[in-house]
């Protein structure tokens, strides 16, 4: 699983990286070294102008979404705390995302990724958790592919009232591959910037199309260093917790 990565870069690098053309400056959110599950995170993504109907134009944003995917049928958010994650071998097929699958796909924008292996702490059979901050060897962005879904809060009444809506995300995962893959057998799966247009595109909804596009993680070698287990509190958040410890 993805239960922890690193979004450090600004927006207006995004905005670039991505071609987007629709960005609110008010929106911006801070450098993130730690995100964890039901934070807001950065997401790029396309759809039409609200009240247009689906053969408008779109326009490729950069919104914030909260992470952890709330199907439209949820009762309440509490669902998305566990729905952080989508398996790339079974998102096409699970209630909770084979809609969003079809229709409502996005890019997370990653610096890396934690993961944690079990090591042997001594000659008794004990073991602990060495975290592990896993990387392009070249420092490029991870595009991880990922979906997004709109939810209705009940208790707002009107249609037309911000909080009446909230979108959440999930990231794809596949098996792990390079570095990754000695450090824990899955990993997100990135994609490649000839990929983006395709996996984006609101219209493009053909199953195995898409599924095409979900072979393996992007090219590129990564780099896998272990770092501190202050990582492993949330409320500990800055860029001391990428540097490489003895593990």
């Amino acid at each position: 699983m993805c239960g922890r990565y690193v979004s450090a870069r600004s927006p207006e690098d995004m905005v670039q990286l991505f071609h987007v053309t629709d960005w609110r400056a008010e929106e911006a959110l801070a450098p993130n070294w730690n995100v964890a599950p039901t934070d807001d995170v950065w997401a790029v993504l396309e759809r039409a102008p609200r009240g247009s109907d689906e053969a408008a134009p779109v326009e490729r944003e950069l919104r914030p979404l909260r992470w952890g995917l709330v199907p439209s049928w949820a009762r309440d958010v509490k669902i998305g705390a566990r729905l952080i994650n989508a398996r790339v071998e079974t998102v096409h097929e699970k209630p909770a995302f084979r809609r969003a699958f079809t229709r409502r796909r996005c890019l997370l924008p990653a610096d890396g990724f934690y993961e944690w292996q079990r090591i042997k702490t001594g000659d008794k059979g004990r073991t602990r958790k060495q975290p592990y901050f896993i990387h392009p060897e070249d420092d490029q962005v991870m595009a991880l592919a990922g979906l997004y879904e709109y939810w209705r809060d009940p208790e707002v009444e009107r249609d037309d009232d911000p909080a009446a809506w909230l979108m959440t995300c999930t990231i794809l995962t596949t098996e792990a591959t390079d570095a990754a893959g000695r450090v824990h057998p899955r990993m997100p799966l990135a994609l490649t910037p000839d990929h983006y247009d395709a996996w984006l595109d609101p219209h493009h909804r053909d199953p195995d199309d898409l599924r095409a596009l979900l072979g393996r993680p992007a090219g590129g070698r990564l780099d896998a260093r272990p770092v501190s287990p202050a990582v492993n509190n949330v409320r500990n958040n800055a860029p001391q917790l990428l540097e490489e410890v003895a593990p």
